[in-house]
């Protein structure tokens, strides 16, 4: 079961993760659009505006990264890092809509409002489903062993008829000779090798 979740945990932090690239990877163009504000293509200004989203999304990933790893082990995050994530956030969606609410075009707010809101509730809700889906893993019960079969015991009377089997008249019969013929322990082959002298004392 408890495999199962953490099955189950992995693909949703996939899932998460994959969108909130999507996601920034959309909004990539319409920040650069927003930043090079009609500047001619290839010009210094219109290359120099890609630089925009990428150094705010990175600084983001690294927040939203680091919060998930922290949250496993029960470790709150300062002021500052709230503040960064917020600011990285509130900028990456202005740069989005600007356009689209200068323009008064409700069609297009809401077209260059989805991304940047989706990134938002997903990043706020990825860490803690990471946690939660952490406390389910813990919390399934786990899959029952199967016992393991045992061995069934050899007995004193066992061995003993497996050295007679194997003695010769000409063997010497000793404790050593008693457990490379029958395996027994050590101190089980001096009784053995005994009760085969008796035997041999009394034929």
């Amino acid at each position: 079961m408890s495999e199962s979740v953490e099955r189950v945990a992995r693909q949703v932090d996939r899932l998460c993760w994959t969108g909130i690239l999507l996601g920034l990877a959309f909004t990539m163009t319409n920040v650069q659009q927003f930043a090079a504000a009609g500047a001619p293509v290839w010009s210094l200004a219109w290359c120099a505006a890609w630089l925009l989203d990428p150094m705010v999304s990175l600084v983001l990933l690294a927040i939203l990264r680091a919060e998930q790893v922290t949250a496993r082990y029960g470790v709150r995050m300062g002021g500052w890092v709230r503040a960064a994530k917020w600011f990285t956030l509130a900028a990456t969606y202005v740069m989005n809509t600007w356009s689209a609410f200068v323009a008064g075009s409700a069609a297009l707010v809401v077209l260059h409002s989805v991304p940047p809101l989706v990134v938002f509730v997903a990043a706020e809700a990825v860490t803690e489903l990471r946690d939660k889906l952490g406390v389910a893993v813990n919390a399934a019960p786990s899959a029952p062993q199967a016992p393991v079969p045992t061995a069934p015991r050899t007995s004193f009377a066992d061995y003993l008829a497996l050295a007679r089997a194997a003695r010769t008249p000409d063997v010497k019969v000793t404790p050593a000779w008693v457990r490379e013929v029958t395996g027994c322990s050590r101190g089980l082959s001096s009784r053995l090798a005994a009760a085969l002298t008796e035997d041999g004392g009394r034929s």
